[in-house]
């Protein structure tokens, strides 16, 4: 027993392990972007790996086919060292993993991966678990050489540790749990030290939510309300606890007079949550539609939950017009925002009336669609409520710019392109198609579908299809939801041969160059997050 349990067989048995799991966490990159784009939930992230077409662990089995290919090819060539043999034999892992490494980071992230505390934490316990394992599985190689003898076995041992890429998914999971012993605890103070902060600053919070629109309006409203109040936001689409706290505890609250709170939800008591850490003053519902109904279940879930915001109201809500009256029966005082009227759209941007108060101004802005005319009185009324002029408001508009990937309009060598990659609801979907009407040249649509739509979602991706038809050029992206989408341009009268399925964003735009021609617009309609 004394040479299995030397210190040199023990020295080699770490370094393996060691080596193995610094190799699984290259390998495992772009599924921790997966994890991270999921919220970190295993149950959400697991879901998206098993959705047909999900190639993500066939490929971990190819690369253990050719790990163990490679390194028993090795290791036989190299049998005439004896025992050097199977060290040798690692070398087909390296190459392997490398290989895999490379070719995995190509596929990009709609959402990159973003090197958060948190992620380091997860790293560095999948790290350390990828290590334990490797370490058991290699000690467990040798202790089997060492008790058989047979000179095969001794050559081929390490061909066995292919079964580790197999192991990765499983383990990275294991690693998200056991992480979460700490996160849980963690984001629980560091959300009740926010809410402590809150509670004891004069600032006044603005909650925003709806099923769509949440972040076009919290940026709307914020260039308007800074004409005459010190403005904080959360930044770009945070709207959980976790993203309400990071402002809150980021900043001196004593240095702003209003908080614009974006709040999101996927179930009943969500937004009950959020307002529990920021008990909204005025709030805001931009709309109400079917998505997220995957989660919520049924649309009676969906406006409960958004209702919930209205009961946390303390003084009084804005509401969209066109939800209004779902939500009549709720006792707190209420606004209807219906004080835009005489819309004109071009590519060039909108003008509309805005009426508040009585007094009404035609008012410009460089957003695009009628609906960004009705997301800015919808903003306007609450900025009134908040205490503004109409002449200020009026001020505020000019200051309104194009939203990041919100139906932005970008021109690139003469070509316009509408991104509205952050775009996956029904409603900004024929709005954005509304939009792509009024430029000239060639009009073209690129898109994955609709998703998180749960039962609706093959239905209104079927009329999505239908409404795609006219356009000059249709390019469907992915596999997931591309059927019901290619059944309804179809069968809605479209034209096959201008009709194109692309398996990646890469390929569409390979294939986009081969059409398009300075004056022409591309609508890029919801470039889909990863876990789609």
């Amino acid at each position: 027993m004394g040479i299995f349990i030397s210190v040199p067989k023990t020295l080699e048995s770490i370094f393996i392990a060691a080596a193995f799991a610094v190799m699984m966490c290259f390998a495992v990159y772009k599924q921790t972007g997966v994890l991270q784009s999921s919220g970190y939930s295993s149950k959400k992230y697991f879901k998206w790996l098993v959705k047909k077409g999900n190639l993500s662990y066939a490929r971990f089995i190819l690369l253990a086919l050719m790990c163990a290919l490679s390194s028993a090819v090795i290791s036989l060539c190299f049998s005439f060292t004896g025992w050097g043999a199977p060290l040798i034999g690692l070398i087909g892992y390296l190459i392997f993993f490398a290989v895999y490494t490379v070719a995995d980071k190509k596929v990009a992230l709609r959402s990159e991966v973003t090197f958060t505390p948190r992620l380091y934490r997860l790293y560095a316990v999948s790290w350390l678990i990828f290590a334990i394992v490797s370490y058991i599985l290699v000690t467990g190689l040798n202790f089997a050489d060492y008790v058989w003898g047979n000179q095969l076995f001794g050559t081929l041992k390490y061909t066995a540790l292919a079964v580790l890429p197999l192991l990765i998914i499983p383990l990275l999971l294991f690693a998200n749990c056991a992480v979460k012993i700490y996160e849980v605890p963690h984001n629980n103070g560091f959300i009740k030290k926010a809410r402590k902060k809150l509670a004891s600053s004069d600032i006044k919070v603005i909650g925003i939510t709806g099923s769509y629109g949440k972040t076009s309006a919290k940026f709307i409203l914020e260039k308007i309300l800074s004409v005459r109040y010190r403005v904080l936001t959360t930044p770009r689409s945070h709207n959980t606890p976790i993203g309400l706290a990071l402002a809150l505890n980021n900043h001196d609250l004593s240095e702003y007079d209003i908080f614009i709170a974006e709040m999101g939800a996927r179930h009943r008591g969500d937004i009950a949550e959020l307002c529990g850490l920021c008990p909204p003053d005025i709030s805001m519902i931009t709309g109400i539609c079917g998505q997220h109904l995957e989660t919520f279940g049924t649309f009676e879930n969906i406006v409960y939950t958004k209702g919930e915001i209205l009961t946390a109201t303390k003084s009084s809500a804005v509401l969209a017009d066109d939800c209004y009256d779902l939500f009549a029966e709720y006792p707190c005082a209420k606004v209807r925002a219906d004080c835009v009227s005489d819309i004109e759209c071009t590519c060039k941007g909108t003008d509309f009336t805005l009426t508040l108060g009585g007094e009404s101004r035609r008012v410009h802005t460089v957003l695009l669609g009628k609906h960004s005319a009705y997301n800015i009185g919808l903003c306007a009324s609450a900025a009134y409520t908040a205490g503004m002029s109409l002449d200020e408001i009026c001020e505020g508009v000019k200051n309104i710019t194009y939203i990041e990937h919100r139906l932005q309009l970008i021109e690139a060598n003469g070509v316009n392109i509408l991104d509205d990659g952050y775009n996956s609801n029904v409603k900004g979907a024929r709005a954005a198609l509304e939009v792509l009407k009024t430029f000239g040249g060639k009009k073209i649509v690129v898109t994955p579908g609709l998703v998180e739509l749960g039962v609706l979602e093959e239905q209104e991706n079927y009329s999505l299809g239908k409404n795609l038809v006219g356009y000059d050029l249709v390019i469907l992206v992915g596999d997931t939801l591309l059927t019901p989408v290619k059944q309804g341009y179809l069968e809605g009268g479209g034209d096959a041969d201008k009709l194109f399925i692309a398996p990646t964003l890469a390929k569409a735009q390979e294939e986009l160059q081969k059409h398009i021609q300075k004056g022409d617009t591309v609508l890029f309609l919801n470039d889909l997050p990863d876990i789609y």
